[in-house]
């Protein structure tokens, strides 16, 4: 007698050409779908949405750039500005920044330093002054000196200085009526350094413009064109 075999659970008997002997076929397998979460979507949306508009006023806001002056060379601190001085830039700057519009530009030609000014800064307003280093009843005296009649520290327009009469000293003994008696403190003059000028190549010798009391303009005058002066830097506030 023959016995017919059942076939597996969860597997299909089909019958092949081989006849009833052939294995049975796997059953196709059921995939799960995955279940969507509507609001991590929503969540993903929107930081997206908000990562493209902040790209967006990023770029909007370095879009707006405005023409500005910048400071081309240094310029020390009372020194007149001249054209030179000054070259245009566009820059993307914050509104809280003060800067000075290239239209304003020939406002700024013959204005004053009132700080050092730095190649490739920007310039701004409160960084330029229309005040004179030469006041009302002071005059301006022009001291031409020696590298040894010189600090070796740079001049700068503002400082103040102490120029000092150095007469040979045996004019000086002479002059006091009594030959190797000291003749006493020198005589110095206090000024205001206005402007600095350039080194003369040969010599080395640089003109100083100094402001002084309209009194001592005379006096100074006549002790530097005796060349017997020099100049030192007088002490500074609060050292």
């Amino acid at each position: 007698m023959s016995t017919t075999t059942p076939p597996a659970p969860g597997r299909l008997a089909i019958p092949g050409p081989g006849g009833p002997g052939d294995k049975p076929a796997a059953a196709p397998r059921v995939v799960r779908q995955r279940r969507r979460r509507p609001g991590l979507i929503a969540l993903s949306v929107a930081l997206i949405a908000a990562g493209g508009l902040s790209g967006a006023l990023l770029f909007t806001a370095s879009g707006q750039r405005s023409a500005v002056l910048v400071v081309a060379r240094d310029v020390p601190v009372g020194a007149a500005i001249t054209e030179a001085d000054l070259a245009p830039a566009s820059l993307a700057l914050d509104p809280a920044v003060k800067a000075v519009p290239v239209a304003k530009k020939a406002g700024m030609v013959g204005q004053r330093a009132a700080v050092a000014l730095k190649a490739g800064s920007l310039l701004s307003p409160g960084q330029v002054t229309s005040v004179s280093l030469v006041k009302a009843g002071e005059q301006l005296v022009g001291v031409a000196l020696k590298p040894s009649q010189l600090p070796a520290s740079r001049l700068a327009p503002g400082q103040k200085v102490l120029i000092v009469s150095t007469p040979d000293p045996a004019q000086a003994g002479a002059s006091a009526g009594k030959p190797g008696e000291p003749a006493g403190a020198p005589k110095t003059s206090a000024a205001t350094v206005v402007a600095v000028g350039v080194a003369a190549p040969a010599t080395g010798v640089v003109v100083v413009d100094v402001a002084v009391p309209a009194a001592n303009g005379p006096t100074l005058a006549a002790q530097v064109a005796t060349g017997a002066v020099a100049l030192i830097l007088a002490p500074q506030e609060g050292s």
